[in-house]
Parts: C-alpha cells; structure tokens; sequence
C-alpha cells in the first residue's frame, strides 16, 4: 500500500480558521488518519497491527482482510466510545493546547457547540492524553518564554491572615 500523504501545509493557524477547517468530517478524519498512521493504514485493534487493510469510504471504516474487523481511526484513542465527531474533538484540542491559562468546560461547550457536561468530558479526556508519563528533568540550555519564577515571600506574612502583627526579614550579618 502506498505511503500517505504529510498532513498538508494548509493546517489551520487560528482557532477560527480550525473550527472551519475541520468542519468537514472527511478532511478531519484524514487528519486524524494520517497523524495516526503515517506509513499508511494499518489494523488499529490491539495483537493484529496489520497492513493488509480496505477501507469502506461511506462509513469511514477500516476493515482488517486477516483478522476480519472493523474498526476505525478513533479504536485506541481518547475518541474511541465518543458520539461526537472528529469535527468537534479537533478543534476542542486546539482551544486547550493552544491557550495559556486554560479552558473551561463552559468557554469550550460555548466555543463548539456542546453542552458543558460533554465539554467537560472532552477536557478530562484530552488533559489525560496531554498529561506527560515519562518526566525527566530538563537539561542543557533551557529557553523558556512568559514564566513567573517565585512567588509570595515566606517572611511576610499578611497580618490578617495569621492573626499576628507581619514580622520583617532580617537579613543575616556579612562577616
């Protein structure tokens, strides 16, 4: 079977343009298709993983010619067992990994179009699948951008906070 084609240059670049973009149940599940299996379709079901696979374009099937299934892009991801579409999954994605301060399930359920339990469904799925398993410390030359290093200063204290008069800090003597 031959290779796939790269997900194309034309990949939306703002929310707007994504929501439109993947609007089109087809150019969605081609996506997903084709970040899923780059070297071209293969049995997603778990102990086959067989290339000698048909498509069925009516239904956006796959269907395995060794272990006989059917089964389809979303089989072994966050999308498997969802009603909604590729169309509403993909732009949810690129709301939250693309805003700095997070979304909430009502910002999300307004933006798309679902109600705010299934938006928050959505975001529990799609935080599960971003959260990192393997966390190594970093190393090297570090670049970071926007970051906020520190915090509130333990030696003051807000007085009303404690129930106490705030003390100042004392610095330690030179010698």
């Amino acid at each position: 079977m031959p290779k796939r084609k790269p997900v194309n240059s034309t990949t939306p670049t703002t929310l707007r343009e994504a929501i439109t973009y993947f609007a089109d149940p087809d150019r969605a599940h081609a996506f997903v298709s084709n970040l899923r299996f780059p070297n071209g379709l293969a049995c997603p079901r778990q102990g086959c993983g067989s290339a000698n696979v048909g498509t069925i374009a009516t239904r956006r099937m796959i269907q395995c010619r060794d272990c006989k299934k059917q089964s389809s892009v979303k089989v072994g991801t966050i999308f498997e067992d969802s009603p909604l579409g590729l169309d509403k999954w993909l732009p949810a994605m690129w709301m939250l990994a693309g805003d700095r301060n997070g979304v909430s399930s009502h910002e999300l359920g307004r933006a798309i179009g679902v109600t705010q339990k299934t938006a928050w469904l959505m975001l529990h799925r799609i935080r599960l699948a971003m959260k990192e398993r393997n966390i190594s410390p970093l190393s090297g030359e570090v670049e970071a951008d926007e970051t906020f290093v520190g915090g509130k200063h333990q030696h003051f204290a807000d007085a009303h906070e404690c129930g106490r008069q705030a003390r100042p800090y004392r610095w330690p003597r030179r010698r």
